[in-house]
């Protein structure tokens, strides 16, 4: 094996034994450990000299890029010395060059080599490929040799130079599978994967540790990763971070996060193992049918980390069978990874050497055309899950998808939530590509539709910068109406990310605009977001205004769907605010609606509304049905944001019918999925309802440590509301060991309700005197 290989097999072929074999030494040099040494692969290696089967054995290694110390000598070649005194008759050696630039060496040029190591003088070497290997064969008939064919690319190549029996091993080397070895000789594979994280951290410290003391671990880790654990790509990394001792690893990094620097960042300063890497990658790809070699220089253009057969197809312009049989190709030559059925991803080094070929080898006209038909492909299969995911929501006028992209088509809600969850990670980078490219039209689209095609567990924080980039995108070509709908989506994730100011602000923007283009339905839906918004505030006034506006314009536009919506806006800022018998009047009104408009998610949440009306009218049996009921379409919608927060509810409910442990373990599952979506407010009522739930089981410390930890969030998103409510609940949990924290806590709680007039304020407020007035007394 070369040192500069950058992935490969390895393939041991052993004739029959007719005497037996002694063990291999298990200890190897380090550097070879490092490679063989891991898990049980080197007890295979052994068991192929002593299980004294006869049968053929191949090693399918993951070898990358040399050894730490190995310079050009072979891993192999390290391997063999070790083992040399299993071989008394001696060991061949070849290097095939399958991969090399220039022509590969053929089995008959092979075989000839070998023929005079035995002692075959050259003129008694027939010419014929078939009588030298018989002689071959006949030689090695009663001699134990160790034959080594290196860095092979095809089967016929090795295949004439495997001794017929006798007790002779052959090892290959190659960075394909080349199964046929398997198939007809009965060979097995042993798979080696790159570097383990902790070698590959190893072998950076062991570059860098008398130039660099204060690194961190988690930086080294995350420098690793990068280089893909490459042995030679960690080496470069580490001797130019050694070599510039003041460097922060943090810049290192950043380069090496820019694919486009990637390559450069990895490739310079160190002349013969630039040209190693580079050289490796070049073999592997100049092997390459022409098809495979070009659609592998187009994968170098995909904007994201994970690879579609669909998507491969799209860049290529290919049908996905043809598609499907050059990323075989690839996957074969260890070019690309396959993760799952019809996916793939690259390394990041190869990422960055594919890109590197298409700016070389590709025209701008046919990068920008291969780019063009993915983005497409994107932006028309994000359009079809909308179909399912958002069915009510009109969708966005989009030209025909360019010539050969085939969209997907859907079968159910489940496959099309499938297909967002699956390339979720990809999204950001598709918009980004866009845009970077000068596709503003494209990035805005994009941008506007994947806010329909995020899956539905995912937080809306994912969405928030591919909507930055699409307004900005749809800004440049002064395009109103584009701008619009995006405004008014990131005023509903600012809104759900607790970033009320930000929410604000572009709602603010969405009704000028919606005004200038006089769209009353626009008006009125920003108007209702801008509502939400106050109600997360608790200026529940606003709120109330800023509904009673949309609902206005929606009825004189009919649209019933919104006018429930915004129904059940109206009657959570009643029950917030204390008002149980105004919000009881609105909600079955409003739920009969959603329910005749089929929208599950609105019914789910005045579900939700009327479970906590049900328990604090004393009906609990009526609330665990209700918001059973809602968390059940949460669950069919596989919604994590919406389960998460009725969650809440169902552990209120649970705890008043002393359902303690089934309480705590919805105030666990909500906290987990707040925690993932990035809701921090919420996050913390989990942990409200974690310490109410200890206090009512009379561990009261507990509860303290909950109603701490959340009062602390609370105090520094700036909710004084909820921070009012924390110290009440802190005070009430430490006032039998610590009375005058508990004073101090209901004193700052009082100075925090000051501003809230509504009934539940003015509610909290007096009971909160009363018991100050108990400590006076």
């Amino acid at each position: 094996m070369q040192a500069g290989s950058v992935t490969g097999d390895i393939h041991f072929h052993q004739a029959a034994a007719p005497r037996p074999a002694r063990p291999v030494p298990r200890q190897l040099p380090a550097d070879v450990r490092t490679f063989v040494n891991r898990s049980h692969e080197l007890g295979q290696l052994n068991a192929v000299l002593t299980d004294g089967d006869g049968g053929h054995v191949v090693v399918s290694v993951h070898v990358v890029a040399g050894t730490a110390g190995a310079g050009k000598t072979s891993l192999v070649l390290h391997w063999a010395h070790q083992v040399k005194e299993q071989f008394p008759d001696g060991q061949l050696f070849v290097n095939l060059r399958g991969y090399d630039p220039g022509d590969p060496v053929t089995a008959g040029q092979a075989l000839r080599r070998f023929l005079r190591a035995l002692g075959v003088a050259s003129a008694d070497i027939p010419q014929d490929v078939d009588d030298a290997a018989a002689m071959y064969r006949s030689l090695l008939a009663d001699r134990r040799v160790l034959i080594l064919l290196d860095n092979a690319a095809t089967v016929s190549q090795v295949r004439p130079l495997l001794p017929g029996s006798g007790a002779s091993l052959v090892v290959v080397t190659s960075r394909n599978r080349l199964a046929g070895l398997a198939v007809r000789d009965g060979a097995r594979r042993i798979t080696l994967g790159t570097l383990p994280e902790a070698e590959a951290v190893a072998l950076l410290h062991a570059v860098t540790r008398d130039y660099r003391h204060d690194d961190d671990e988690d930086k080294l880790v995350e420098l690793a990763q990068l280089c893909a654990r490459l042995p030679l790509a960690l080496r470069i990394a580490a001797e130019r971070a050694a070599s510039h001792p003041h460097m922060r690893l943090e810049d290192l990094i950043s380069d090496l996060r820019d694919e486009s620097a990637l390559w450069d960042a990895l490739s310079t300063g160190i002349d013969d193992e630039a040209e190693a890497i580079r050289s490796v990658f070049t073999w592997s790809y100049r092997a390459l049918p022409a098809l495979s070699a070009r659609l592998f220089r187009l994968l170098g253009l995909h904007p994201g980390p994970e690879i579609s057969l669909q998507a491969a197809a799209a860049l290529g312009d290919l049908t996905l069978s043809r598609a499907r049989r050059l990323l075989d190709d690839l996957v074969g030559a260890h070019l690309v990874e396959q993760t799952a059925p019809d996916r793939f991803q690259f390394h990041d080094l190869l990422r960055a050497y594919a890109a590197d070929l298409a700016q070389a080898e590709e025209s701008p006209e046919r990068r920008q055309a291969a780019l063009s038909r993915v983005l497409s492909w994107y932006l028309h299969t994000a359009d079809a899950a909308q179909t399912w995911l958002y069915p009510s929501e009109d969708h966005l006028p989009l030209p025909a998808p360019l010539p050969g992209v085939q969209r997907l088509v859907f079968a159910d809600y489940n496959a099309a939530v499938d297909w967002t969850e699956r390339e979720h990670g990809n999204f950001l980078h598709a918009v980004r590509a866009a845009a970077r490219h000068g596709l503003d039209r494209t990035a805005w689209q994009l941008a506007t539709v994947l806010w329909f095609a995020r899956p539905p567990s995912a937080s809306e924080r994912d969405w928030l910068e591919l909507g930055r980039i699409g307004w900005t995108a749809a800004v440049s070509q002064d395009d109103k109406r584009a701008q619009l709908r995006l405004l008014v989506n990131m005023g509903i994730a600012y809104r759900a990310l607790n970033d009320f100011d930000e929410g604000l602000d572009a709602l603010g923007k969405a009704v000028v605009l919606a005004r200038g283009l006089e769209s009353r339905f626009d008006e009125a839906r920003a108007l209702n977001l801008i509502g939400l918004i106050h109600l997360r505030q608790r200026d529940l006034d606003r709120a109330d205004a800023r509904f009673g506006e949309a609902l206005s314009r929606f009825r004189d536009l009919d649209n019933h769907r919104w006018t429930a919506i915004t129904l059940a806006n109206i009657a959570g800022t009643r029950l917030s605010s204390g008002r149980l018998a105004e919000a009881a009047s609105v909600v079955d009104e409003a739920l009969a609606a959603q329910r005749a408009q089929s929208n599950r998610a609105g019914e789910g949440n005045l579900l939700r509304i009327k479970a906590e009306l049900q328990l604090e009218q004393g009906d609990p049996d009526a609330a665990r049905g209700s918001i059973g009921d809602a968390l059940e379409i949460a669950f069919a919608l596989r919604d994590h944001t919406r389960e998460g927060f009725w969650l809440l509810t169902l552990g209120g409910i649970q705890r008043a019918t002393a359902q303690y442990g089934d309480a705590l373990a919805s105030c666990q599952r909500s906290a987990m999925l707040h925690r993932r979506l990035g809701d921090r407010s919420r996050e913390a009522l989990a942990w409200r309802g974690t310490g109410q739930t200890y206090a009512a089981m009379g561990r009261r410390d507990e509860a303290a440590v909950f109603h701490g930890q959340a009062a602390t969030v609370h105090r520094d998103l700036g909710d004084m509301w909820q921070l009012a409510l924390e110290l009440d609940h802190l005070a009430a949990a430490v006032r039998p060991e610590d009375p005058d924290s508990a004073r101090a806590h209901w004193t700052e709680a009082l100075a925090h309700l000051a501003p809230y007039t509504d009934l539940r304020a003015t509610a909290v407020r007096t009971r909160i005197e009363s018991l100050l007035a108990g400590f006076d007394d």
